[in-house]
């Protein structure tokens, strides 16, 4: 599997099938590429705020991508005219070749449209199988459970928010490492804004010391093969 970290939370796998998750690219000042530029077959969105669902339904009608999410923002989706299928945390659906999981996030959700924000019920992590295994974590705070995710799941990759501010810092999302259990991890959603500026090497320093997990840090539009 190839893994292209897009900027932000986007990243872009190409296994089975190219799955896009929370395509924020328009207004993204690290975005690697432009909405126009991007292929998927699938696109999983995490929760609804406007930095995770992003492009997604335009990149959906260009390219006939199906979405996936939470059931209640699939209703959302569907109103754009765009075909989304919508599960439930502790569900597994298949898409083409792929398998995605809905797991916990601690975290808000909400879609803001013209005139009107409202709520895009709760927030996920989205584990994604399609070849390789990757745990997407959303935005959200350390808590215990994640040592589920990996028990159930057993990731290769995690993919983990470490901004702070919005979601956890570099040091709880060490622990969420030692908890997963991944082969890697991949730091995600820092420095798109002043208010999470953090550096990455701090993050690789603590997992160094709770986890055997390699710490990949990449730059948007770096290409990473597992």
């Amino acid at each position: 599997m190839k893994i292209q970290w897009l900027g932000h939370s986007a990243f872009l796998l190409h296994g089975r099938d190219r799955i896009l998750i929370d395509p924020f690219l328009t207004g993204n000042p690290k975005a690697a590429v432009k909405p126009d530029d991007v292929d998927c077959d699938i696109i999983c969105v995490t929760h609804g705020h406007f930095d995770h669902l992003g492009d997604a339904v335009a990149i959906a009608r260009r390219t006939g991508a199906e979405v996936a999410c939470i059931v209640e923002m699939s209703l959302y989706i569907e109103k754009c005219e765009v075909k989304a299928t919508g599960f439930n945390l502790g569900g597994t659906i298949k898409l083409r070749d792929t398998k995605i999981s809905m797991v916990p996030a601690f975290h808000s959700s909400s879609i803001g449209a013209p005139g009107l924000e409202f709520s895009a019920a709760m927030p996920t992590g989205m584990v994604i199988d399609s070849g390789k295994v990757v745990y997407h974590a959303g935005d959200t705070a350390v808590f215990g459970d994640m040592k589920l995710v990996g028990d159930l799941y057993e990731p290769d990759v995690a993919l983990l928010p470490i901004g702070g501010f919005y979601t956890m810092d570099p040091r709880q999302a060490a622990l969420a490492t030692k908890l997963i259990r991944p082969k890697i991890v991949v730091p995600m959603h820092y420095g798109t804004w002043p208010p999470i500026e953090q550096d990455p090497k701090e993050f690789e320093m603590l997992v160094k010391k709770e986890s055997k997990a390699k710490v990949k840090i990449m730059t948007p539009g770096e290409v990473m093969e597992v």
